[in-house]
């Protein structure tokens, strides 16, 4: 987009080769998400993942790309398949002409890029998984890889329940020891000290611990594989015929990834069946998986909050990280489209989806999921609705908009006219200062740490996509300019407006800063007067106090997806260097596009090895020289008693390209000096 090569060391490239087949029952969702356990594990960061093996052969596009949209999510820089007959076919069906695909298989012959059956190319790596050994999963309640069998979720959720809160009640034990639950058992067994009473549409309930207060069909990639949204539309059929209804405190929703998944379930007739369950059209694209899920029932709210309840949203997404889905929903489970309507239909995840009923149905009987589940045939019937003509018709009008996007009044002036009223699009100050030739980097002295985190600490903590409250920076900044709670809509929605977008940074409800014991949330202490302060009021009074600043940090950080605000937002609260164990790829490079210095401690040493609590003063030496790719720092540890200790750092600008990007305080600074130059 700025015109910049991308540049990155020559990556290691892994070879993942699949065998066998999927049972039985077993769909794309649930091999990705094998797929995301296994490569975290492998650890393949900065690295390249190509699949291959003779498991492809019978492997659709819309499964590959499945497993590659959650190349993030594994860690790698990207995930990708060779060229084959699946290729073409989907091809085919998408639209392209013949000659196209003639042209596509002769290139990818000619260069070596076509899938030959048992060939085994040369890798730098390799795992291996056998597709017959996958089951059915969930994955949460936080991270995507961290899998769950289907059949383990209720263990799981008592297990979280009882490290969060301590043994289960006796009553419940009990319960279980008596035989496990029946249709009207499950109900009673959920009973828990914190349930509270629910009231939805003049019935009388009770919401317990596990509620599943969202199920959300969404993502761009599982919404839009035809076999997963049949499954979904064919589960929601059969439910439907047998009675059973989506429970009370389940907010439903259905936003696929493309337009063209509204005329086929439409033409297999099967939207009217989710329809009926709540799974109703909502809008295309990025929705609950970004945030996007909108406000709670008033009750539901209510209850969740009054009995600090810890309740569930299942979403056919690619991410579930903290405080990403909502903010009152602490855990959240990624999994297939027709497993989010068999939790709807459930309405608890402490349930065991695999033995435990679903529900009644109008005679009273239990139905259990293997009721509802289609087969393979099933399936692949309901696939064969999904024709050429669908694609052809969608994408051939994607540019055109209905009537309220061509009535947008447009402006005939050749550059953007800011409006200093607008409340979600602001001149950023980015360029504000801007010479012709970058300043001299200066080495960074006594700067102040303003947040201490631990590992795994993702974009979504840097910078929340989702709702905020009326209460917070963002929220102040919205009120005082005349926005009413109601209309505050989401960070994600205002990522236009800077004002906002560094009020939301590092104000994740669920972010844990060290420097405070047992506090959520975006805060800080303000290290001159010892006071407790959300992040962004302490780092303005750093920055009016001339203070640099600094954010030290664990393993993997800035894991998840390549949200740019995590790196602006960070550079605008006057943070000059980020310190951590280890990062993603993706984050590290943002950071250097905005001009922050991403460093990494030495094997053996980190927050902990040095005694930090966040009250030291930190120094950095080296930046005042030449910058070059990988140099070695010295950062000098000032504490409170006035002893000091020393330790290398060494430098993530890894290649010349991001080192003369720094030098010019980030890449835009860069790309405008350079067309000024050119002009």
């Amino acid at each position: 987009m700025l015109g910049q090569p991308v540049s990155m060391l020559i990556p290691e490239v892994v070879g993942f080769k699949m065998t066998g087949k999927l049972r039985e029952g077993i769909t794309a969702t649930d091999l990705v998400l094998t797929v995301v356990e296994m490569l975290r594990k492998k650890g393949v960061v900065g690295k390249f993942v190509e699949f291959y093996g003779d498991g492809l052969k019978d492997m659709p596009v819309a499964d590959r790309a499945t497993i590659a949209n959650m190349a993030p999510e594994y860690g790698a820089t990207c995930g990708f398949f060779p060229v084959d007959d699946q290729t073409l076919t989907y091809m085919r069906l998408t639209g392209r002409e013949e000659e196209q695909l003639a042209l596509v298989e002769a290139y990818a012959k000619a260069q070596g890029l076509w899938r030959e059956p048992g060939h085994e190319p040369v890798y730098t790596d390799t795992l291996e998984l056998d597709m017959n050994e996958v089951e059915a999963s969930l994955a949460g309640p936080k991270r995507p890889q961290d899998r769950v069998a289907l059949k383990n979720m209720k263990a799981s959720f008592e297990l979280l329940m009882e490290t969060a809160e301590g043994p289960a009640p006796v009553q419940e034990d009990k319960l279980e020891s008596e035989g496990g639950q029946t249709a009207v058992g499950v109900d009673n067994s959920y009973q828990h000290p914190s349930s509270q009473p629910l009231e939805m549409n003049g019935e009388k309930t009770r919401l317990d611990p596990g509620a599943v207060v969202i199920a959300a069909i969404t993502s761009c990639t599982n919404t839009s594989n035809p076999s997963v949204m049949m499954a979904a539309g064919l589960i929601a059929q059969k439910a439907v015929a047998k009675g059973l209804k989506t429970k009370p405190w389940v907010k439903t929703s259905l936003a696929p990834g493309s337009k063209v998944v509204t005329d086929y379930l439409a033409v297999a007739g099967l939207q009217d069946d989710l329809n009926a369950l709540g799974f109703n059209l909502v809008g295309y694209g990025c929705t609950t998986c970004i945030g996007n899920s909108g406000p709670l029932p008033d009750a539901v709210e209510k209850a969740v909050t009054e009995g600090d309840l810890t309740v569930a949203s299942v979403l056919s997404g690619n991410r579930n990280f903290e405080g990403r889905v909502h903010p009152l929903v602490k855990t959240n489970w990624l999994a297939s489209p027709p497993l989010v309507v068999a939790y709807a239909l459930a309405g608890n995840v402490r349930l065991d989806l695999t033995k435990d009923p679903l529900g009644t149905d109008k005679d009273g009987k239990p139905v259990y999921l293997n009721d509802l589940w289609p087969s393979q045939a099933e399936i692949a019937e309901a696939v064969e609705k999904v024709k050429t003509d669908m694609f052809r018709k969608e994408y051939g009008e994607v540019f055109e908009g209905d009537d309220i996007w061509k009535s947008i009044k447009v402006p005939e002036s050749k550059v953007y006219e800011w409006s200093d009223k607008s409340t979600y699009i602001q001149h950023p100050p980015f360029f504000e200062g801007l010479r012709e030739q970058p300043d001299a980097i200066d080495d960074i002295k006594d700067a102040n740490i303003l947040a201490l985190l631990g590992d795994s600490v993702t974009t979504d903590h840097i910078s929340p996509a989702g709702s905020f409250k009326a209460d917070t920076p963002a929220g102040k900044y919205l009120q005082e300019r005349g926005v009413e709670s109601k209309d505050f809509n989401s960070y994600g929605s205002r990522r236009g407006n800077h004002e906002v977008m560094m009020r939301g940074t590092f104000a994740n409800v669920r972010i844990r800063n060290e420097m405070l014991d047992g506090v959520e949330g975006g805060f800080t202490k303000f290290v001159p007067t010892g006071e407790q302060m959300a992040i962004y009021d302490a780092a303005m009074k750093y920055q009016e106090q001339g203070t640099p600043l600094v954010v030290i940090a664990g393993k993997e950080y800035g894991t998840g997806s390549s949200r740019d605000w995590a790196a602006k937002g960070t550079r605008l609260l006057g943070v000059r260097a980020v310190v951590a164990e280890s990062y993603e790829r993706i984050h590290r490079s943002n950071l250097i596009g905005m001009g922050v210095m991403p460093l990494q401690f030495p094997e053996g040493t980190d927050r902990n090895s040095l005694k930090l609590t966040g009250e030291e003063t930190i120094s950095i030496e080296g930046l005042s020289g030449e910058i070059k790719p990988g140099q070695t720092l010295t950062m000098t540890v000032t504490y409170k008693d006035g002893s000091t200790k020393s330790c290398e750092l060494k430098s993530r600008i890894d290649t010349a390209n991001e080192a003369v990007y720094f030098q010019h305080g980030g890449i835009l600074h860069y790309v405008v000096r350079e067309m000024l130059k050119n002009a």
